[in-house]
């Protein structure tokens, strides 16, 4: 099952932005898989282990670390405008990469910036698939991860200072993410990227 975020804004990025359509980034690097990863649509339960003793639990402690390192470092370009977006391509590859490119660029035109910080109030392993047979078909090791994430302690604000956020936003939204490795021969531990994202239609979570 492949996912693609393509251009389209996340859950996320619509419970923190008014209006605004990205488009295309034309910037992308020459080394970004122009395929997005697969992953087994039959999940395999991976238990919580402070220490994981297989690969399938080492791939999903290591996936969900970068998951989060990814949430920060997203986050601390939004609120920080003059920082540069180089620093994505350390925490995310493929259409998550150009997706998150475009979304902070035009942000930046339109000088918006983040306050506060997004929170992850639930966070699942959904599967974990570690068939590595065909990287430029997307076929590399790819953890399905499902994400609450918490915005009700986050705003967005224009060049004066004044919030560009609706009343009515929701603070809490659920996404798919798939967190892959396409250098899985080289570094199987240090290559995990988030590869792409999808909003899923849940009961909201309650914020953390």
């Amino acid at each position: 099952m492949t996912q693609s975020r393509g251009l389209k804004i996340s859950a996320t990025v619509a419970l923190l932005l008014v209006a605004g359509t990205a488009c295309a980034d034309n910037g992308n690097d020459a080394t970004t898989p122009a395929t997005s990863p697969t992953v087994s649509a039959t999940p395999t339960t991976v238990a919580p282990s402070p220490s994981p003793t297989n690969a399938s639990a080492l791939a999903a402690a290591q996936a969900t670390a970068m998951l989060r390192r990814y949430y920060d470092v997203r986050g601390d370009l939004r609120q920080h405008p003059k920082r540069p977006l180089s620093r994505l391509s350390a925490v995310a590859i493929s259409t998550e990469l150009a997706a998150d490119r475009t979304l902070i660029s035009h942000e930046r035109q339109l000088g918006l910036r983040q306050v506060g910080t997004t929170g992850i109030a639930k966070l699942e392993v959904q599967g974990v698939d570690l068939d590595n047979s065909d990287p430029k078909a997307g076929k590399v090791p790819t953890v399905a991860i499902d994400v609450c994430a918490d915005v009700s302690h986050v705003d967005i604000v224009d060049k004066s200072g004044k919030s560009t956020v609706s009343p009515t936003r929701p603070d809490t939204a659920w996404l798919h993410f798939l967190v892959s490795n396409y250098i899985w021969h080289t570094d199987p531990n240090g290559g995990w990227r988030v590869a792409s994202s999808q909003d899923l239609e849940r009961t909201p979570c309650a914020a953390s």
